[in-house]
């Protein structure tokens, strides 16, 4: 970005500058306005947008235009002063038109030595969302570790109660960019570790204590069963999240039945419907969730089902459109292709139609079409076996 007014100092700020010298592409690129005012940018960008409360922020072309938080006496101590008021040091860069490069103090040590830390001690009391984003940096890049005075930061941001009052919205997008991420379980771990889990994840914030089952299954805890799980099928956000989902019902088991988790299915669909509700994710990840929870364990024993239960699983996971999800969810949590003939079940009891003189009779027709795709199945599973 060049200058355009001779008022007009515009830089290249924030993760952009951070991810080119990571050698990454920019995935998003943000411009810190170090001198002139908002009339000179409007002048010279009548198209611009603005936007914010707590400083100015335009909208130009999808790209974000920020004045500083704080002013100096000069362009440089401006430039200087905004970098260090902004969240973590490996985000406080800026690049101007010339190619060079300012930096937050700790900024170059930091990103060298892959640490996230607070740009400033009152980074998280300042804009608590910083407790999320600090979660999704560490699932996005998990090279990175998070520096003692991160932890103790968000710990303290937590046990203050400033979590509270944080737009929903906004939580449910920086959890959605976490699941995008190479290790999406990092966002789940960094909040326990900080015991950020209330009130946003509180149908987690029990997870870490209760075992995931008994220990010739599991050694880890619910916690950590789910964050290795939302890592194994890291790639896909809306898998990732039914792995979040899929066994929040354990966090409900009762003390004297552990390490078992009878029921736990079923228990964990409501959960999960709250959960991402509250969050206000899309309809289509609040669904994921919910239908996660419920079928997994089925879906996991598909090889045991009797026919009919499973065109019942089949169809709906079709009709859901998360059948290919419930299949690598399901790989992840059993160590195996539990679901890999599925889609041809499936395949196969699509082709499965009444007869028109059946049709349209209400219950005894889906009753009839259920049964002839069941016998479908059978056939198909006793054909294949001497395949």
């Amino acid at each position: 970005m060049t200058e355009n007014s001779t008022n007009l100092k515009i830089l290249i700020a924030g993760g952009a500058v951070r991810d080119l010298l990571l050698g990454r592409k920019p995935k998003d690129l943000d411009y810190l306005i170090a001198s002139g005012t908002a009339e000179d940018f409007i002048a010279d960008f009548p198209k611009a947008r603005p936007v914010g409360k707590s400083y100015e922020i335009f909208y130009l072309k999808g790209l974000e235009f920020s004045f500083p938080r704080v002013r100096g006496k000069s362009i440089e101590e401006t430039i200087d002063l905004d970098l260090c008021a902004r969240d973590f040091t490996v985000n406080s860069f800026a690049l101007d038109e010339e190619g060079e490069l300012y930096a937050h103090p700790d900024g170059l040590y930091d990103l060298q030595n892959r640490i996230l830390r607070p740009s400033f001690p009152e980074t998280f009391t300042k804009d608590p969302l910083r407790v999320f984003r600090a979660a999704t940096f560490l699932a996005r890049f998990p090279e990175f570790s998070a520096h003692p005075e991160l932890i103790a930061g968000m710990e303290q941001c937590a046990a203050k109660g400033l979590l509270a009052d944080i737009a929903p919205d906004r939580i449910g997008v920086e959890l959605r960019k976490g699941l995008c991420g190479p290790r999406p379980g990092n966002f789940l771990r960094l909040l326990i570790r900080t015991n950020c889990l209330e009130p946003w994840f509180s149908e987690l914030s029990s997870a870490d204590g209760i075992p995931a089952g008994p220990p010739q299954y599991h050694d880890k805890s619910v916690a950590g069963h789910t964050a290795q799980i939302m890592d194994k099928v890291a790639g896909d956000p809306l898998t990732c999240w039914m792995a979040m989902c899929h066994d929040l019902g354990k966090a409900l088991t009762p003390p004297d039945i552990l390490p078992s988790h009878h029921g736990h299915d079923k228990a964990g669909a409501d959960p999960a419907k709250r959960l991402g509700s509250r969050l206000m994710l899309p309809s289509r990840f609040i669904r994921a969730g919910e239908t996660a929870a419920l079928l997994h364990m089925k879906a996991g024993n598909y090889h045991e089902l009797r026919s009919g239960t499973k065109v019942d699983l089949l169809m709906k996971l079709h009709l859901s459109g998360l059948l290919e999800n419930m299949i690598s969810l399901c790989h992840a949590d059993k160590d195996e292709n539990v679901l890999e003939h599925a889609p041809a079940d499936l395949a196969e009891i699509l082709k499965v139609s009444l007869p028109i003189h059946e049709r349209n009779l209400g219950e005894k027709s889906g009753e009839k079409l259920r049964n002839m795709r069941a016998m479908k199945i059978k056939a198909f599973s006793s054909k294949r076996k001497w395949i």
